[in-house]
Protein backbone atom coordinates (compact mmCIF):
# COMPACT_ATOMS: atom_id res chain seq x y z
CA UNK A 1 0.00 0.00 0.00
CA UNK A 2 1.29 3.18 -1.23
CA UNK A 3 1.21 5.86 1.25
CA UNK A 4 1.20 8.34 -1.51
CA UNK A 5 -2.13 7.03 -3.19
CA UNK A 6 -3.62 7.92 -0.08
CA UNK A 7 -4.48 11.13 1.37
CA UNK A 8 -3.26 12.46 4.84
CA UNK A 9 -6.73 12.47 6.42
CA UNK A 10 -7.36 8.91 5.69
CA UNK A 11 -4.23 7.10 5.78
CA UNK A 12 -3.94 6.45 9.14
CA UNK A 13 -7.26 4.65 9.70
CA UNK A 14 -7.23 2.75 6.16
CA UNK A 15 -3.31 1.39 7.30
CA UNK A 16 -5.01 0.37 10.74
CA UNK A 17 -7.84 -1.44 8.87
CA UNK A 18 -5.47 -3.77 7.11
CA UNK A 19 -2.97 -4.27 9.49
CA UNK A 20 -5.75 -5.32 11.85
CA UNK A 21 -6.99 -7.49 8.88
CA UNK A 22 -3.69 -9.10 8.46
CA UNK A 23 -4.00 -10.50 12.29
CA UNK A 24 -1.70 -7.55 13.49
CA UNK A 25 1.35 -9.16 12.22
CA UNK A 26 2.63 -6.34 10.20
CA UNK A 27 5.31 -8.02 8.49
CA UNK A 28 4.03 -7.18 5.09
CA UNK A 29 2.66 -3.61 6.24
CA UNK A 30 4.06 -0.32 6.38
CA UNK A 31 3.39 0.18 10.40
CA UNK A 32 0.56 2.90 10.39
CA UNK A 33 2.00 4.32 13.78
CA UNK A 34 5.03 5.60 10.90
CA UNK A 35 1.96 7.41 8.92
CA UNK A 36 1.35 9.59 11.51
CA UNK A 37 2.94 12.65 11.30
CA UNK A 38 2.21 14.58 14.55
CA UNK A 39 1.67 14.33 18.54
CA UNK A 40 -1.79 13.98 20.15
CA UNK A 41 -3.21 16.52 21.91
CA UNK A 42 -3.30 16.77 25.35
CA UNK A 43 -1.46 15.43 28.93
CA UNK A 44 1.50 13.13 27.89
CA UNK A 45 0.82 9.46 28.70
CA UNK A 46 2.96 6.48 28.63
CA UNK A 47 0.99 3.46 27.34
CA UNK A 48 2.17 0.12 27.44
CA UNK A 49 5.65 -1.22 26.81
CA UNK A 50 8.56 -0.51 24.92
CA UNK A 51 7.87 -3.32 22.47
CA UNK A 52 3.89 -2.95 22.37
CA UNK A 53 2.72 0.38 23.59
CA UNK A 54 2.65 4.34 22.10
CA UNK A 55 2.76 7.69 24.02
CA UNK A 56 0.14 10.15 24.52
CA UNK A 57 0.86 14.17 24.42
CA UNK A 58 4.25 13.34 23.28
CA UNK A 59 6.99 16.14 23.96
CA UNK A 60 9.29 16.92 21.06
CA UNK A 61 12.68 17.00 21.19
CA UNK A 62 14.43 20.17 19.70
CA UNK A 63 16.93 19.62 16.37
CA UNK A 64 19.63 21.11 18.37
CA UNK A 65 20.58 21.78 21.89
CA UNK A 66 23.19 22.85 24.35
CA UNK A 67 25.78 20.30 23.94
CA UNK A 68 23.77 17.89 21.59
CA UNK A 69 22.04 17.41 17.58
CA UNK A 70 19.58 15.28 16.98
CA UNK A 71 20.23 13.81 13.61
CA UNK A 72 18.25 12.03 11.11
CA UNK A 73 14.94 14.10 11.84
CA UNK A 74 13.56 13.40 8.65
CA UNK A 75 12.89 9.49 10.21
CA UNK A 76 10.28 11.90 12.59
CA UNK A 77 11.59 9.91 15.60
CA UNK A 78 12.28 12.88 17.78
CA UNK A 79 9.45 12.38 20.38
CA UNK A 80 9.11 11.46 23.88
CA UNK A 81 7.94 11.57 27.70
CA UNK A 82 9.76 14.75 29.07
CA UNK A 83 11.80 12.50 31.54
CA UNK A 84 13.32 11.55 28.22
CA UNK A 85 14.25 14.85 26.89
CA UNK A 86 15.50 15.71 30.78
CA UNK A 87 17.69 12.69 29.80
CA UNK A 88 18.95 13.91 26.73
CA UNK A 89 19.30 17.71 27.73
CA UNK A 90 21.38 16.32 30.96
CA UNK A 91 23.85 14.07 28.97
CA UNK A 92 24.44 16.98 26.65
CA UNK A 93 24.90 19.46 29.35
CA UNK A 94 27.76 17.12 30.95
CA UNK A 95 29.06 16.99 27.82
CA UNK A 96 29.15 20.49 26.86
CA UNK A 97 30.81 21.64 30.32
CA UNK A 98 33.76 19.32 28.66
CA UNK A 99 33.81 20.81 25.04
CA UNK A 100 35.26 18.21 23.52
CA UNK A 101 32.00 18.18 20.17
CA UNK A 102 28.60 17.35 20.70
CA UNK A 103 26.25 14.34 21.62
CA UNK A 104 24.44 13.20 18.16
CA UNK A 105 20.83 12.19 19.52
CA UNK A 106 19.20 9.32 17.16
CA UNK A 107 15.89 7.76 17.48
CA UNK A 108 13.53 8.25 20.43
CA UNK A 109 9.64 7.25 19.51
CA UNK A 110 7.35 8.19 16.45
CA UNK A 111 4.80 10.93 16.96
CA UNK A 112 2.86 8.72 19.03
CA UNK A 113 4.87 5.48 19.43
CA UNK A 114 3.63 2.56 18.41
CA UNK A 115 5.50 0.53 15.58
CA UNK A 116 8.10 1.66 13.12
CA UNK A 117 8.42 0.13 10.02
CA UNK A 118 12.07 -0.48 10.11
CA UNK A 119 15.15 -0.26 12.25
CA UNK A 120 13.29 -1.02 15.82
CA UNK A 121 10.88 -3.14 17.54
CA UNK A 122 11.66 -1.10 20.24
CA UNK A 123 11.03 2.77 21.18
CA UNK A 124 7.45 2.14 20.81
CA UNK A 125 6.03 4.16 24.42
CA UNK A 126 8.28 7.18 24.68
CA UNK A 127 11.17 6.24 26.79
CA UNK A 128 13.92 4.35 24.20
CA UNK A 129 16.46 6.33 23.01
CA UNK A 130 20.09 6.05 20.97
CA UNK A 131 22.63 8.19 21.51
CA UNK A 132 25.69 7.92 19.48
CA UNK A 133 29.51 7.28 20.61
CA UNK A 134 30.96 9.59 18.20
CA UNK A 135 30.99 13.27 18.88
CA UNK A 136 30.34 15.59 16.25
CA UNK A 137 32.55 18.84 15.91
CA UNK A 138 29.51 20.96 14.92
CA UNK A 139 25.50 20.11 14.16
CA UNK A 140 26.47 20.84 10.15
CA UNK A 141 28.58 17.82 10.53
CA UNK A 142 26.80 15.42 12.31
CA UNK A 143 23.91 16.03 9.43
CA UNK A 144 26.13 16.05 6.92
CA UNK A 145 27.99 12.56 7.75
CA UNK A 146 24.27 10.68 8.90
CA UNK A 147 22.60 11.76 5.91
CA UNK A 148 21.29 8.86 4.07
CA UNK A 149 21.10 6.83 7.22
CA UNK A 150 24.88 6.47 7.03
CA UNK A 151 25.83 5.54 10.60
CA UNK A 152 29.12 6.86 12.45
CA UNK A 153 31.55 4.70 13.22
CA UNK A 154 32.15 1.29 15.34
CA UNK A 155 33.55 1.15 18.54
CA UNK A 156 35.19 -1.71 17.84
CA UNK A 157 38.71 -2.98 16.43
CA UNK A 158 38.28 -5.10 13.44
CA UNK A 159 38.26 -8.69 15.10
CA UNK A 160 35.33 -7.48 17.12
CA UNK A 161 36.79 -8.24 20.52
CA UNK A 162 38.79 -5.40 21.54
CA UNK A 163 37.52 -1.74 21.52
CA UNK A 164 38.84 0.76 18.70
CA UNK A 165 40.97 4.03 19.51
CA UNK A 166 38.32 5.59 18.78
CA UNK A 167 36.86 4.84 22.28
CA UNK A 168 38.21 7.35 25.09
CA UNK A 169 36.93 9.04 28.13
CA UNK A 170 33.84 10.63 26.49
CA UNK A 171 32.61 7.90 25.13
CA UNK A 172 32.82 6.23 28.97
CA UNK A 173 31.36 9.32 30.42
CA UNK A 174 28.31 9.73 28.47
CA UNK A 175 27.71 6.15 29.50
CA UNK A 176 28.31 6.35 33.07
CA UNK A 177 26.50 9.50 33.20
CA UNK A 178 23.79 7.93 31.68
CA UNK A 179 23.44 5.06 33.87
CA UNK A 180 23.93 7.14 37.14
CA UNK A 181 20.64 8.60 36.39
CA UNK A 182 17.61 7.33 38.59
CA UNK A 183 15.06 7.39 35.97
CA UNK A 184 17.23 4.88 33.48
CA UNK A 185 15.87 1.03 33.53
CA UNK A 186 18.92 0.18 31.39
CA UNK A 187 21.51 0.79 28.53
CA UNK A 188 22.08 -1.62 25.44
CA UNK A 189 26.10 -1.58 24.72
CA UNK A 190 28.14 -4.40 22.83
CA UNK A 191 29.18 -7.24 25.24
CA UNK A 192 32.41 -6.16 24.08
CA UNK A 193 32.24 -2.58 25.46
CA UNK A 194 30.57 -3.83 28.75
CA UNK A 195 33.50 -6.30 28.95
CA UNK A 196 36.35 -3.67 28.18
CA UNK A 197 34.51 -1.67 31.06
CA UNK A 198 34.46 -4.73 33.50
CA UNK A 199 38.26 -5.16 33.27
CA UNK A 200 39.09 -0.83 33.75
CA UNK A 201 36.37 0.02 36.23
CA UNK A 202 37.43 0.18 40.01
CA UNK A 203 33.59 0.85 41.42
CA UNK A 204 31.30 -1.86 38.80
CA UNK A 205 28.41 -1.39 40.27
CA UNK A 206 27.08 1.05 37.63
CA UNK A 207 27.81 -1.36 34.98
CA UNK A 208 24.83 -3.02 35.80
CA UNK A 209 22.63 -1.04 34.20
CA UNK A 210 24.64 -1.95 30.98
CA UNK A 211 23.34 -4.98 29.28
CA UNK A 212 24.61 -6.53 26.42
CA UNK A 213 23.39 -7.03 23.22
CA UNK A 214 24.59 -7.52 20.03
CA UNK A 215 24.92 -4.58 17.62
CA UNK A 216 25.31 -1.42 19.54
CA UNK A 217 28.93 -0.58 19.24
CA UNK A 218 28.48 2.71 17.31
CA UNK A 219 25.36 3.28 20.21
CA UNK A 220 24.18 2.48 23.13
CA UNK A 221 20.01 2.49 23.64
CA UNK A 222 18.95 3.97 27.07
CA UNK A 223 15.66 2.68 28.31
CA UNK A 224 13.80 4.64 31.01
CA UNK A 225 11.92 3.11 33.87
CA UNK A 226 8.02 4.04 33.52
CA UNK A 227 7.05 7.13 35.26
CA UNK A 228 5.86 6.92 38.74
CA UNK A 229 2.03 8.77 37.49
CA UNK A 230 1.73 6.87 34.27
CA UNK A 231 -0.59 3.56 35.30
CA UNK A 232 -0.75 2.28 31.85
CA UNK A 233 2.85 2.12 31.16
CA UNK A 234 4.09 -1.69 31.37
CA UNK A 235 7.64 -1.98 33.12
CA UNK A 236 9.97 -4.25 31.91
CA UNK A 237 10.96 -6.68 34.24
CA UNK A 238 14.08 -5.50 36.41
CA UNK A 239 17.28 -6.73 35.24
CA UNK A 240 19.50 -9.21 37.61
CA UNK A 241 21.49 -7.94 40.50
CA UNK A 242 25.07 -7.51 40.32
CA UNK A 243 27.46 -5.69 37.91
CA UNK A 244 27.16 -8.72 35.32
CA UNK A 245 30.52 -8.88 34.92
CA UNK A 246 30.07 -12.69 35.21
CA UNK A 247 30.10 -16.04 33.36
CA UNK A 248 26.89 -14.83 32.07
CA UNK A 249 29.10 -12.32 29.82
CA UNK A 250 31.32 -14.88 28.89
CA UNK A 251 28.34 -16.41 26.79
CA UNK A 252 28.35 -13.89 24.32
CA UNK A 253 31.80 -14.64 23.11
CA UNK A 254 31.18 -18.57 22.87
CA UNK A 255 31.05 -19.95 19.60
CA UNK A 256 26.84 -20.73 20.33
CA UNK A 257 26.30 -17.16 20.80
CA UNK A 258 28.61 -15.85 17.51
CA UNK A 259 26.85 -18.91 15.68
CA UNK A 260 23.53 -19.89 17.24
CA UNK A 261 22.43 -23.43 15.30
CA UNK A 262 19.99 -23.31 12.99
CA UNK A 263 16.47 -25.54 13.87
CA UNK A 264 16.00 -28.43 12.11
CA UNK A 265 12.75 -27.31 10.83
CA UNK A 266 11.78 -24.14 9.85
CA UNK A 267 9.76 -21.92 12.98
CA UNK A 268 6.47 -20.12 12.65
CA UNK A 269 6.54 -16.84 13.20
CA UNK A 270 4.75 -15.94 16.44
CA UNK A 271 1.64 -13.81 16.40
CA UNK A 272 1.91 -10.37 17.12
CA UNK A 273 0.57 -9.16 20.64
CA UNK A 274 -2.89 -6.95 20.31
CA UNK A 275 -1.91 -3.53 20.73
CA UNK A 276 -2.92 -2.06 23.89
CA UNK A 277 -6.74 -0.52 23.68
CA UNK A 278 -5.71 2.75 24.99
CA UNK A 279 -3.48 3.05 21.79
CA UNK A 280 -6.07 2.88 19.11
CA UNK A 281 -7.94 6.11 19.85
CA UNK A 282 -4.23 7.19 19.16
CA UNK A 283 -3.57 6.36 15.60
CA UNK A 284 -7.47 6.63 14.37
CA UNK A 285 -7.30 10.39 15.61
CA UNK A 286 -6.53 12.67 12.68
Amino acid sequence: MNRHLLSAACAPALLLAAWLTAGEAGAALTSPWAHVETPSNGPTEVIGGVSNGCIAGAQTLPAEGDGYVSIRRYRNRFYGHAELLRLVSDLASVQARLGHGLVMVGDLSQPRGGLMSSSHRSHQNGLDVDIWFQLAPSAAAANRDTANNADPPSMLAADGEELSSLWGDDQRNLLKTAADDPMVDRIFVNPAIKRSLCGSEGDRAWLRKLRPWFGHDAHFHVRLRCPHDNARCTQQAAIPAGDGCDNALDWWFTAEARRPAKPEAPRAEPAAPAVPAACRPLLSTE
